[in-house]
């Protein structure tokens, strides 16, 4: 399990991103709780995988005041940008290698179903989202699309790829898609063969009905390590929120998280 302190190294990427804390009116009122507060909450949250209602009331907020937080930083984009910063930290570190991106997806229970949720085909068609993942060569999360569990893969590759970061940190024009793209059988289809080669990305994704020992395993194995760490954050096992606002703010979080862990060589979760 992750470790349920925030690092204060952690905040301290996230604090220039946050909006400034209203200060207190000459009519006073209640006070503001501040974003470090709030955020603990949030990183308690997502590591533990408790409810909102059970987080502890020493920790000095509500779990409901940290929901509508973490959804108001959502709309502000907040949580984007603090992705992105991570990864260009990694870039200025040469620890991120987006040239290759390695693209699969796991499926999550959604309890009480909600927005973007679907029956689960290989689960007794019980709710469920699919999250695919899209890293690098070393594993860094770039994206995660969150989608209905009884989606298709090959539909969810290219609106995956499209969602590529522009990272920059480094001279030059940030990329805007990566030159290789691998992935498995299922998401095998010309169509999408040929819109990637459109996009100028070489695929390199396994055909259908034939034989294993493509190699493929060889550079695709990443993604699963990563799959392994965001499991690893409790609150990305099972889906609680209904909102899908909620639940994309999540995954970005959580990919933040990963690649602050790899950043800080702490990436075992």
């Amino acid at each position: 399990m992750a470790n349920a302190q925030m690092p204060d190294e952690f905040f301290a990427e996230l604090e220039p991103q946050l909006p400034p804390e209203p200060e207190m009116g000459p009519l006073g009122g209640r006070p503001f709780i501040p974003h470090g507060i709030v955020m603990r909450v949030i990183w308690f949250v997502l590591t533990t995988g408790c409810r909102w209602e059970d987080v502890p009331p020493e920790m000095g907020c509500s779990g409901r005041t940290a929901h509508r937080r973490l959804k108001a930083w959502e709309e502000l984009g907040v949580w984007d940008h603090l992705h992105v910063q991570m990864l260009k930290l990694l870039k200025k570190a040469d620890a991120l290698e987006a040239e290759i991106a390695i693209v699969d997806s796991v499926i999550v229970r959604a309890f009480g179903g909600g927005e973007s949720t679907g029956p689960n085909p290989v689960d007794r068609r019980k709710p469920g989202s699919k999250q695919t993942l899209m890293v690098d060569r070393n594993g860094v999360p770039l994206v995660i699309h969150l989608a209905k569990a009884n989606d298709s893969d090959q539909k969810q590759l290219v609106p995956t790829v499209l969602d590529f970061p522009r990272i920059k940190g480094k001279r030059g024009r940030p990329k805007t898609h990566p030159d290789e793209v691998y992935a498995d059988r299922g998401y095998d289809s010309q169509h999408n063969r040929l819109l990637l080669s459109w996009l100028g990305i070489t695929p390199r994704i396994a055909k259908r009905n034939t034989p294993h020992g493509s190699g493929l395993g060889k550079v695709r194995w990443v993604v699963e390590r990563t799959i392994s760490w965001l499991k690893g954050l409790r609150r990305m096992r099972v889906r609680y929120d209904r909102l899908k606002i909620i639940q994309e703010a999540w995954n970005t979080l959580a990919a933040a998280v990963i690649c602050f862990r790899i950043a800080k060589h702490d990436a075992i979760l």
